[in-house]
């Protein structure tokens, strides 16, 4: 089956084709956060190199978050189309799962971060490719607290680049920070993600997004609304 996979949720806008076997095409555009402009020329480049229609793929996957929320809802509305158009199933795939791909061979706690603002970050926790500590929006100090007491960490994604002197002053010897290059997320990760999970193909219709808290128009609502009360 060939998938075409499209990543808009944080900076880098992504697209990569691929199928059980194999990445057949990959491109990422640090360009930050037009991807409104940038991610349908990105997606018809890529089938023009492969020679391919949407029709020919057998399924299309979206990073659904957590990140930029307006990020999120493009790469989503996107994916919906496309599916819709082409009358193939769609699968959603978490960015911090995705972004844990990147380090496939660390023995120890892998720990993708994203920058969530209001001084939180979205993390979760991997230890052997399983999900140790579930996606949550909260502060960085409640996270590495929830850790392990002992042995390495390794922290990744523009959380980690951003905090890294707040984080390497709570984790102390126990962190190892990824190189930048391996802190954006692989287009072609996900697609390997939604490929070898079947039971995640789904209509587009039930594609939604992961945002693991309100934006930032609805929380600013709820606390106008408690002040009026």
């Amino acid at each position: 089956m060939i998938c075409l996979a499209v990543d808009t949720s944080g900076a880098v806008a992504g697209v990569a084709v691929a199928d059980e076997s194999s990445v057949l095409y990959e491109n990422t555009l640090l360009c930050g956060k037009n991807h409104s402009l940038t991610i349908m020329p990105m997606i018809d480049e890529a089938l023009k190199r492969l020679s391919l229609t949407t029709g020919d793929i057998g399924l299309f996957v979206c990073v659904v978050g957590p990140g930029s929320f307006t990020g999120v809802r493009i790469g989503v509305s996107t994916v919906k189309g496309l599916a819709h158009g082409a009358g193939k199933p769609c699968a959603a795939v978490s960015s911090l799962e995705t972004l844990c791909q990147n380090a496939p061979y660390f023995d120890g706690i892998v720990c993708p971060m994203l920058d969530a603002r209001a001084g939180q970050v979205y993390a979760a926790a991997y230890k052997n490719g399983r999900e140790y500590l579930a996606p949550a929006a909260q502060r960085l100090e409640d996270f590495i607290a929830a850790l392990p007491t002992d042995g390495k960490c390794l922290l990744l994604g523009d959380g980690a680049l951003s905090l890294r002197e707040k984080a390497a002053e709570l984790l102390g010897e126990r962190a190892v920070f990824a190189a930048p290059e391996h802190s954006f997320i692989r287009p072609s990760a996900a697609a390997r993600i939604a490929l070898l999970n079947p039971e995640r193909h789904t209509d587009y219709m039930r594609l939604e997004p992961l945002y693991l808290r309100l934006p930032q128009a609805e929380r600013e609502r709820i606390k106008r609304e408690s002040k009026a009360e």
